[in-house]
């Protein structure tokens, strides 16, 4: 972009745990590298989701509760973007909003922590593993039907606690905050996505804008990765084709390569007692044909009767 258009300060708005820290300055970072002469700051913001870590999501407002006072930052012009996870961005976006850019994307699989079990498979009868994903739960739950899931909230770090403590055999996470955070060594073993496929967005970062910032958009265009942007706009059509929240376990996951897109979603009971799959796979050229293949997947899904599975209340 011109120079004459690039803003001289930009502020980021982020949430204060450790991983989100980490997400905003790596982005800092890279726009510092794009903007030599620009000053790049973050504001730091306590979000409800970081307040209330007793209860699961779902029955407090699910992933909203993440980026609301986020959002609130960017409507008062206390800031000027917003770094999210993009698996804790609704798939409504708020009025007046929008999403700038979708950058590349970290590992996006499911990681099996443990002190004391090599792998999911060696886990014994009744171990203890901790999620606060019904995704994870219900997949877990299908294919491990003796373990016991039982809820875990808060950050990476805290997470990792409780089960240094006892607490849990094994906890499953993303294996993208645990590699962004410096914890690889903690990773037991990485679920491939047939094991355990993926939630929306999951591993890539997400730029949060307001929808009337024409500088902000065009600063932050050189962040956004290809492939990552179509990838996740068919997995966030799929979710939101199947009304995707909180309360019903749903995954989805695309891979973009030469122009292919190839897409696998899942829906699911929270005890796994019926899972329901499916793929498919076109030539991709844009976002708009991205999100009609993820559209495609769930309304195939729903001609199978996927609608069964869809829970609108905690």
């Amino acid at each position: 972009m011109h120079a004459t258009h690039l803003p001289r300060r930009l502020v980021i708005a982020t949430r204060e745990s450790a991983l989100a820290l980490w997400q905003a300055e790596h982005v800092r970072a890279r726009l510092s590298a794009l903007y030599p002469h620009a000053a790049i700051e973050l504001l730091g913001v306590t979000t409800q989701g970081d307040r209330v870590v007793d209860r699961p999501l779902a029955t407090v407002g699910g992933k909203g509760l993440f980026i609301k006072e986020l959002e609130i930052a960017l409507g008062e012009g206390q800031a000027d973007l917003a770094v999210h996870s993009l698996k804790d961005v609704p798939m409504e976006m708020q009025d007046g909003f929008v999403l700038a850019a979708i950058a590349a994307r970290e590992d996006p699989r499911d990681a099996f922590v443990s002190n004391r079990y090599a792998a999911l498979a060696a886990l014994p009868e009744r171990a203890v593993v901790g999620t606060s994903s019904l995704r994870r739960e219900a997949q877990l739950r299908e294919r491990y039907p003796t373990v016991r899931v039982t809820s875990l909230r808060g950050n990476v770090n805290t997470r990792l606690r409780k089960l240094d403590e006892g607490a849990y055999d094994a906890i499953i996470l993303a294996a993208a905050g645990l590699k962004r955070l410096g914890l690889p060594d903690r990773i037991r073993a990485l679920l491939e996505p047939d094991e355990s496929l993926p939630a929306p967005g999951q591993g890539a970062l997400a730029l949060e804008c307001r929808a009337d910032r024409i500088d902000v958009i065009a600063a932050l265009a050189p962040l956004a990765d290809a492939g990552t942007t179509l990838a996740t706009a068919a997995e966030r059509a799929f979710s939101r084709a199947l009304s995707g929240s909180c309360n019903t376990p749903l995954a989805a996951f695309a891979e973009w390569e030469e122009g292919r897109l190839w897409i696998r979603g899942l829906i699911a009971r929270r005890d796994g007692g019926e899972v329901m799959r499916g793929e498919r796979e076109a030539e991709v050229a844009d976002v708009a044909e991205a999100a009609a293949l993820g559209e495609g997947l769930a309304d195939e899904f729903l001609a199978r009767g996927g609608a069964r599975f869809i829970v609108t209340a905690a």
